[in-house]
């Protein structure tokens, strides 16, 4: 009998926290949206560090066309990068507007985009809730990397990329 799929040690709970272990020190991603003419748009965004369960936000303001594209459906994708590995989520979004939310989430950093705090006009959240992730990832980093790519070079052999996973979320 396998175990209930909110039972910790199953492979959606091994893969949140692979996701989660990927994410936790990337300050940066880039998220992609759909416009109104169905071409994607990606951007870079700041990741509000919270703890990683299948949902990620962002902070926004209420009239960029991000906003507008998420108001009006349609999928998004969330890539990071690192050294060592990559990661792509994918999902739908949302608009919050939940001031005690934002102060929950709010950071020194966002004063730049919001010079008046977790009150400022116009200030909304981006809720990210992925369905799926695909991981690639590479123990050791570039210099591993490099030297698995030159013995499959030098052995005639396939290159062995690391690990690479697709998690339902």
């Amino acid at each position: 009998m396998s175990p209930a799929p909110d039972t910790p040690g199953t492979p959606r709970d091994e893969g949140v926290a692979k996701v989660a272990e990927i994410i936790k020190d990337i300050k940066t991603c880039m998220l992609t949206t759909t416009d109104d003419e169905g071409t994607l748009v990606s951007r870079p965004m700041a990741v509000q560090q919270v703890e990683f369960d299948g949902d990620l936000w962002f902070a926004s303001d209420a009239g960029s066309r991000k906003v507008h594209q998420v108001r009006h459906g349609a999928g998004v994708n969330v890539s990071f990068a690192s050294g060592d590995a990559w990661l792509s989520l994918a999902g739908e979004a949302e608009v919050v507007e939940d001031l005690e939310k934002t102060k929950e989430l709010w950071n020194p950093g966002l004063s730049a985009w919001f010079p008046d705090g977790p009150e400022s006009t116009g200030l909304v959240l981006l809720k990210v809730h992925a369905s799926s992730a695909e991981y690639w990832d590479t123990p050791g980093g570039k210099v591993a990397t490099l030297l698995s790519y030159v013995k499959a070079r030098t052995k005639g052999e396939r290159y062995d990329g690391g690990e690479n996973e697709v998690v339902q979320l």
